[in-house]
């Protein structure tokens, strides 16, 4: 057995077509999965198919929406025949201070990064019985770990992400899905660009605090997203794992 071969396997990775979505779908097709990106953006999740190659496709679809998330599901099995991971990463932000939020707000970012998991991983499970077992791998942050005082909504939903995980991990034991939850830390992505606009100094913090004295780039998400993905963790279930090159153990 080859632990972490994924060919003939089939992932949707939603939220996929950038940033530390397109770093883990990337791994995922270089370790020999088809892989269905799935979001909202169209031209944006067609190209970052075709750079995955031939075993990848984009499928349009509102995953703030139950019956999106099974038409979704219901598309990647017409298309590739069955369907063995799912990674739950589609994720915003909106920096703001606690009491500057609205009620439209709040809703949109809980919908968006924890709502959609929960649906999605809802639509996956029927597949995943059927097919003896699958993975699951949700998207947290460091702020399921610390917080701060900019992004409270966005710290409460990735929190969310990682209870949410232990309670499907637990409920899907005996079907034989393992549920995990990676913690990326500062990665160099669009939306961490714009924090270091939005908040002065975040640059150098990050630097001084990162043992590894660096920010992540996407590409370093591909190994874990391959681990749990696959076969070498079949006994790992239920956790939240830091990606983060050291951040969350610095005192």
């Amino acid at each position: 057995m080859k632990p972490f071969d994924l060919t003939g396997r089939v992932a949707i990775v939603t939220g996929g077509n950038g940033g530390i979505g397109l770093g883990m779908a990337r791994g995922l097709a270089e370790a020999g999965a088809s892989v269905a990106i799935a979001g909202r953006d169209a031209a944006k999740g067609a190209a970052a198919a075709a750079s995955l190659g031939e075993r990848a496709v984009f499928l349009a679809a509102d995953l703030t929406d139950q019956g999106a998330c099974v038409a979704l599901v219901a598309q990647t099995l017409a298309r590739f025949g069955r369907l063995d991971i799912l990674v739950n990463n589609a994720g915003t932000n909106l920096r703001k201070r606690p009491e500057e939020y609205s009620a439209a707000e709040w809703h949109g970012l809980i919908d968006t990064n924890l709502t959609s998991a929960f649906f999605c991983a809802q639509a996956a499970y029927p597949a995943m019985r059927q097919a003896g077992g699958g993975k699951i791998i949700c998207i947290g942050s460091m702020m399921s770990i610390f917080g701060a005082s900019h992004v409270s909504v966005y710290a409460a939903t990735k929190g969310g992400i990682v209870q949410l995980a232990r309670a499907l991990a637990a409920a899907w034991a005996a079907d034989n899905i393992q549920v995990n939850t990676v913690l990326p830390g500062w990665i160099d992505t669009a939306l961490t660009r714009g924090a270091r606009t939005d908040l002065p100094g975040l640059n150098e913090r990050v630097l001084a605090r990162t043992p590894a004295g660096r920010w992540g780039v996407p590409e370093d998400l591909a190994g874990i997203a391959v681990f749990l993905a696959s076969a070498a963790s079949d006994f790992v279930t239920g956790t939240a794992i830091p990606v983060d090159g050291g951040y969350s153990v610095q005192g």
